[in-house]
């Protein structure tokens, strides 16, 4: 158990700015999106089967954010896929393909920055046994 706190503690001395700041904008986002959409949901009416795939993908981008900060590699690849997904949903409007395309493309330059690969490259200690 010791293990992992030391592990905990020595990814948060050395976490980038750039992990800091996706990361966070991807809790927000997902927390944000998450919350509009809840307001959809009624007791009175059938759920709707768009609103419950809405909320798993606000729901990723949580996820995607909070493990990035915890130095996650599967989560910076998480988070590529979901600004990915929202360029191809974006279709067939140009204006939004633009805008979530270079989302992607800033993204994918702050993640796989040398120091940001580092972090995330890191080895995760063996669980106690």
């Amino acid at each position: 158990m010791d293990g992992c706190l030391l592990h905990v503690q020595k990814v948060m001395k050395k976490r980038p700015v750039a992990v800091l700041i996706v990361g966070c904008l991807f809790i927000a986002t997902g927390a944000l999106g998450l919350a509009y959409h809840l307001t959809d949901f009624k007791i009175s009416k059938p759920v709707e089967s768009e609103l419950v795939w809405i909320s798993l993908v606000r729901l990723l981008a949580i996820v995607s954010g909070v493990f990035m900060l915890l130095g996650r590699n599967w989560a910076r690849w998480l988070a590529l896929a979901w600004i990915a997904f929202h360029v191809v949903i974006s279709f067939p409007s140009i204006r939004q393909v633009v805008v979530h395309g270079l989302l992607l493309v800033l993204i994918a330059y702050l993640l796989f920055r040398p120091e940001v690969r580092a972090y995330f490259n890191h080895r995760e200690p063996a669980p106690d046994s």
